[in-house]
């Protein structure tokens, strides 16, 4: 008797294993359609250069669209945004045809991107970027022509991120009483 009851509990916990897993599948990216209109500065998300964003919720079956990498990474960090975050995607710069085109279904997962800050380059808005690669060697080399630090998503900087770096020169994401992010430039 006793065994048979281990043997009910293990697949009755196998069982309510596989649920779980199957529940917290990340949902692959969304491709970059016409349609795409920025969380923070409310244009269409095509009408400016550099990575793009999204972030999927995980009750809503369409994703929030960003201009830019930094704006993504500061919904993350926004206190009054939601963070039942189901998967965060940017764009591979390391893959986009330019800088003016960085195409629409070349989406990496931002948490395991490498991001170049601080570099010569600006988002589509005039503001600082994180500007994301799927690999470090990509991150160096845009790094190398246009200066800039290499860092991994844990480790970006949430001054730089929200505009509150003393060399962001007051432009990009500020951040409101309410801790509600506005793009201006």
């Amino acid at each position: 008797m006793r065994l048979a009851l281990t043997a009910v509990m293990l697949t009755a916990m196998f069982l309510l294993g596989g649920c779980e897993k199957e529940e917290a599948k990340t949902p692959a990216p969304y491709a970059l359609t016409a349609d795409a209109m920025g969380r923070y500065c409310g244009m269409n998300v095509l009408e400016h250069p550099g990575p793009k964003g999204q972030v999927i919720l995980r009750d809503i079956p369409e994703p929030i669209w960003f201009s830019s990498a930094r704006d993504t990474v500061a919904f993350t960090m926004l206190p009054e945004e939601p963070k039942d975050i189901a998967a965060i995607y940017v764009s591979d710069m390391g893959s986009a045809k330019s800088w003016e085109d960085p195409g629409a279904e070349n989406w990496i997962d931002a948490k395991k991107a490498f991001y170049v800050i601080r570099s010569s380059v600006k988002s589509g808005m005039g503001a600082e970027e994180a500007v994301p690669f799927l690999t470090e060697s990509a991150a160096r080399e845009f790094a190398a022509k246009n200066g800039g630090q290499v860092t991994g998503f844990t480790d970006l900087p949430e001054d730089y991120v929200l505009g509150t770096d003393a060399g962001d020169q007051d432009v990009g994401l500020d951040i409101d009483s309410r801790g509600r992010g506005q793009t201006h430039g």
